[in-house]
């Protein structure tokens, strides 16, 4: 049975601005300096486990050409447009009935192993990340289990969701018992305290006959839409279809859609170094740092008397900033911003 992942890559990055924008967000973009975007990291990181053409990609009709730009290596027709954001369980139905469709047209395997992974993530220990997954590919090849992976908490987070297993035996597989909302901060220090709750990282891993069967069980409109769809994909109509149907779906995560419905979900506890990279606070955390603390991405940035911020000024020849602590410097395209690293909630209130 072969291996196929899926990245989502529709997301705009909106609380990274200046630096990533609905033009051109976050996952496009060099956050750390290395030479690598988030998406490129993602793909580099499942080489090892999967052939590129087996590898897909489902952004925003308008990112087509910056996927195909930074990943030359995947085939054209593995992008998936989708014409409208719709959220991930339509996103993921999309990949899945795709790559159904081509196993029916090749005539082999019918069915096959799929992770389906966020495109902006950051791993800092990808040999650890492709065991994790290799594990749970193993176990779902051999099941109608969907397994989930989980992060080992370090630190009380409420900008996470979280994963309630039944009991946390090291790296096995176990069984969830239920999905917990972002949590307060005293419920966030109960559920580290337990030690049975881990961090939710949106990463799933299924046969593509349980996604497929699941959602027809459980968010029976979106395979619908997909049925219909699906037949005009590998066709000149395909195109026209998609932008006609795919909006029509209902605008569900793959969450509340399958993941909190379904009574088969398990989950494997992983502890690789993962960062959502949703904020600029957990840029700075993951990037290399300065004596003082500093987090600097940019050619040429002077720094006096700093501590504890997060620069990203990569399109500016040189940049000065003295008294600084705690601070986010960012600019993009002309746009500035200079603001309190307490403040970042409130990045989205600024772009107004």
């Amino acid at each position: 049975m072969d291996n196929h992942i899926v990245i989502m890559a529709g997301g705009i990055g909106s609380r990274f601005w200046p630096m990533s924008t609905p033009e051109f967000p976050k996952q496009f973009i060099d956050v750390l300096g290395i030479g690598r975007t988030l998406i490129q990291m993602t793909f580099d990181r499942f080489l090892p486990i999967c052939r590129p053409e087996n590898m897909w990609v489902v952004t925003s009709a308008h990112y087509v050409d910056i996927v195909k730009q930074q990943l030359p290596q995947i085939p054209s027709e593995n992008i998936l447009a989708e014409p409208a954001a719709r959220n991930t369980a339509p996103c993921i139905a999309y990949a899945c009935w795709k790559i159904r469709r081509r196993l029916e047209l090749e005539g082999g395997d019918a069915d096959a192993n799929i992770v389906v992974t966020p495109s902006d993530a950051l791993v800092l220990n990808p040999e650890q990340y492709r065991r994790v997954i290799s594990s749970a590919l193993d176990f779902t090849a051999g099941s109608s289990a969907i397994v989930t992976v989980g992060i080992t908490p370090t630190r009380p987070e409420t900008g996470y969701g979280y994963i309630h297993a039944r009991s946390n035996q090291g790296e096995g597989i176990i069984k969830v018992q239920e999905f917990k909302e972002k949590p307060d901060l005293a419920t966030a220090v109960s559920y580290l305290e337990d030690g049975n709750y881990l961090w939710n990282a949106g990463i799933f891993v299924w046969k593509l006959s349980t996604i497929v069967s699941s959602l027809r069980r459980f968010a029976p409109s979106v395979a619908e839409v997909m049925d219909e769809i699906a037949e005009a994909f590998y066709t000149d109509d395909e195109s026209r279809v998609i932008e006609t149907l795919f909006p029509t779906c209902e605008k569900i995560s793959i969450d509340y859609a399958v993941m909190e419905k379904s009574p088969d979900i398990y989950t494997i506890p992983g502890n690789f170094g993962w960062s959502d990279l949703g904020t600029w606070g957990s840029l700075r955390q993951n990037s290399a740092k300065d004596a003082d603390g500093n987090a600097i991405v940019g050619p040429s940035v002077e720094q006096h008397e700093c501590s504890g911020c997060v620069v990203h000024v990569s399109d500016l020849k040189h940049v000065v900033i003295e008294g600084l602590h705690d601070y986010i410097v960012a600019e993009k395209d002309g746009r500035l911003l200079i603001c309190r690293l307490s403040s970042e909630q409130r990045i989205k209130e600024f772009q107004k």
